[in-house]
């Protein structure tokens, strides 16, 4: 029996027969602009497979990023605190602080492995002092310097190994607020995956949104937002 199946908290650190990933890829730093969106300063990311699948720019964080940055990018402005989870090396919340400046900081989280490629990234843009990177290990108390309840919580590519679920929907339970939105993106990769958007739907309004450009294209890649 491994340590994943004995230890849900070891269910992170995935094998490729989970989620297939080209390994032999040596690290390197691209720039993201989401199509124009960024063209005045695109996103830098250091991609880095050394410790783990959330070392590199998944497709579903991609979908999120463009998103959020195409139709929310006024809303986004507006709020107090926005939180990452599952962030890996940052697109997403990196993105949104690079899009919209907003004047508090965004939490970009991870567990221990990501902590230096978030870091590293936050150096590369030059985000010092806009955006925070957090050690957040699902179904573990929240950390003291991510804010309670943010106006705005993240996550992209948090679907992907079922004993993980119950992990991930209590860290959800424990950071929404009443006024708090998720955005979730994901790609469906098992049929089991659809069992967490079941659960959750027990205690949060879960909507599809429909509002999105690219919504067919991506769907044709099983990726829900």
């Amino acid at each position: 029996m491994s340590d994943d199946e004995t230890n849900p908290r070891g269910a992170f650190a995935i094998s490729e027969d989970l989620v297939q990933s080209p390994s032999h890829r040596q690290a390197r730093t691209n720039r993201f602009d989401f199509d124009g969106l960024l063209q005045d300063q695109p996103l830098e990311l250091h991609e880095d497979l050394a410790k783990g699948n959330g070392g590199q720019a998944w497709p579903a964080g991609q979908v999120l990023a463009k998103y959020l940055l195409r139709m929310k990018r006024d809303a986004l402005q507006r709020c107090n605190s926005i939180v990452e989870l599952g962030a890996g090396g940052g697109l997403v919340g990196l993105a949104v602080a690079v899009g919209c400046r907003p004047d508090y900081p965004v939490y970009i989280t991870d567990q221990e492995s990501m902590l230096e490629l978030m870091q590293r990234n936050i150096v590369l843009n030059g985000l010092a002092s806009a955006v925070h990177a957090a050690v957040y290990d699902w179904g573990e108390a929240q950390p003291v310097d991510v804010p309670a309840f943010p106006d705005v919580i993240l996550a992209a590519d948090c679907v992907y190994f079922e004993p993980a679920f119950p992990l991930l929907q209590a860290t959800l339970k424990q950071l929404i607020g009443p006024s708090s939105i998720c955005y979730f993106c994901f790609k469906k990769r098992r049929r089991a995956d659809m069992q967490f958007v079941k659960a959750i739907k027990k205690t949060f309004v879960v909507e599809a949104v429909l509002d999105d450009p690219d919504r067919e294209v991506y769907a044709r890649e099983n990726i829900s937002l």
